[in-house]
């Protein structure tokens, strides 16, 4: 099968690329830089686009099996200017709908779409149980995936299927937030960060992928699942079991004013979460690799 993956040069979209590929599948990553992508799998097919058109690509849709849009701006990539949260909606967006052009010009559609999206849809949620029919939030980040959410929303009216993929935080040593995570504990300064009592639904890196292959070859597989381990855990029990992992103390705390001086609006990434679960995605009879978070990171370290 031809895929078609946009945003395939981050951490995600590497490691599905590799996966995609051992399984035979022709695979396509949109980059806005090609010529920088580096440690790309072998037999990746690189093809340049401006992040927001069909211009250079919209042809390769033609016959393609399926899409997967991960486009977007990095999230705690910098402090949230103005300009910076345009940004941050605006990339996702405008990718959402330059693949839902590339679909419509198609004469033979791909028959699945699978959008990206994240378990800040959900916004701060406190200690309430959320599962994929649990609204909305109503801050930024809440917001900006609403809208992520929406850009792909009419393929649906084409007769394409359609996931979404609300992830949580995905831990890998190659990137993302997970390496951030280590480092006070690496200097014995680690601990939980504001109150320690935020949720955090993580998943590991080798489960995302799965579960996108999973949703991806699933032929009843539609609308939205929360891509995040079924189990959880608060920010202090998560800096508790790194630190035993790890072999550290988890002791030094992290006040939430300190987070908010430093990062301003960025820190609700850190202070806020959400006890997201993933109901659908295990209904549909996806089993995780790594549920519990022990597992997970024994595994991660003995690879580091």
């Amino acid at each position: 099968m031809r895929i078609i993956i946009t945003g395939g040069t981050g951490l995600i979209g590497k490691a599905l690329s590799t996966a995609l590929l051992a399984d035979g599948h022709q695979v396509i990553v949109l980059s806005r830089n090609p010529d920088k992508a580096i440690n790309t799998p072998s037999g990746l097919q690189l093809e340049k686009w401006d992040g927001k058109s069909t211009a250079g690509w919209g042809h390769l849709v033609d016959g393609a099996g399926a899409i997967v849009n991960l486009a977007g701006e990095g999230i705690a990539d910098g402090r949230w200017s103005a300009e910076r949260k345009k940004l941050i909606r605006e990339s996702r967006v405008h990718a959402g709908l330059a693949v839902q052009d590339a679909v419509k010009q198609a004469t033979e559609k791909p028959k699945v779409v699978l959008q990206s999206s994240a378990v800040g849809y959900y916004g701060p949620t406190k200690d309430e149980m959320i599962t994929e029919n649990s609204p909305p939030g109503a801050d930024f980040l809440a917001k900006v995936c609403f809208d992520w959410e929406a850009s792909t929303v009419p393929l649906v009216q084409m007769g394409i299927r359609r996931p979404v993929l609300r992830t949580g935080v995905v831990l890998s040593t190659e990137g993302g937030a997970f390496p951030k995570m280590m480092l006070p504990f690496k200097f014995f300064a680690g601990g939980p960060i504001g109150s320690g009592k935020q949720w955090l639904p993580w998943i590991h890196l080798e489960d995302e992928v799965r579960a996108i292959q999973f949703l991806l070859n699933h032929e009843s597989a539609t609308g939205p699942f929360n891509l995040a381990a079924p189990t959880p855990v608060t920010n202090k029990e998560f800096g508790k079991t790194l630190g035993k992992v790890m072999e550290r103390p988890a002791l030094a705390p992290a006040p939430a004013f300190v987070m908010k001086t430093v990062f301003g609006e960025m820190s609700t990434v850190l202070l806020d979460g959400q006890r997201a679960i993933p109901n659908r995605l295990e209904e549909a009879g996806f089993t995780f690799k790594f549920p519990t978070l022990e597992a997970a990171l024994r595994d991660l370290l003995k690879k580091a």
